[in-house]
């Protein structure tokens, strides 16, 4: 990867370990030193914690805050989502918009990411491009991704705030699913 240290985003992953740990995307990328693994106690209030019950979508407008105090994923099963609500509510919560799944547990269905998808497209969404095809490389289906999500991606990455990140979204699913 040719991004210095400094340009990456830092990323840390609170495991709840409600998922299998043998297809664990979070697992894989701490594994892999693509994050650090940190305790709930540890989630800094002014860190972006990716969580879908937020009402601001990410946007580059959270790059600054990203730089400073790195990003969190919350890893819990979408099954067991509500139990991780009160987590999800720690640090500056922002919802991801609307990407296609492409992992094997949920391949193909809108907005049910693994944590490693969720990591990768916000560092994407955050300008830190580089960043994010090193952290989809440890997986067989980064490509793919990639592949089906580039059109989103790149369009949310130019966005100049969360509302903009919004319209764009509500104009895809109106694209792809009629009003």
């Amino acid at each position: 990867m040719n991004t210095t240290d400094a340009e990456l985003l830092r990323i840390y992953i609170c495991n709840l370990h409600t998922c299998n740990p043998k297809i664990c995307t979070a697992s894989r990328m701490i594994r892999f030193r693509k994050a650090k693994d940190i305790p709930v106690n540890k989630i800094q209030s002014q860190s972006i914690v990716l969580t879908p019950f937020s009402q601001i979508a990410l946007s580059p407008s959270d790059k600054e805050r990203a730089s400073k105090y790195g990003i969190v994923g919350i890893d819990c099963s979408w099954n067991k989502i509500e139990n991780g609500r009160k987590i999800l509510s720690k640090g500056t919560g922002r919802a991801l918009p609307f990407l296609i799944a492409v992992n094997p547990t949920n391949y193909g269905k809108p907005s049910k990411l693994s944590t490693l998808e969720a990591i990768a497209a916000a560092v994407y969404i955050l300008g830190t491009k580089e960043q994010f095809f090193d952290i989809l490389s440890i997986v067989k289906w980064g490509d793919e991704f990639h592949k089906i999500n580039e059109k989103y991606l790149s369009v949310y990455s130019t966005a100049k705030s969360s509302k903009e990140v919004v319209a764009h979204q509500e104009n895809f699913i109106k694209d792809l699913y009629g009003e």
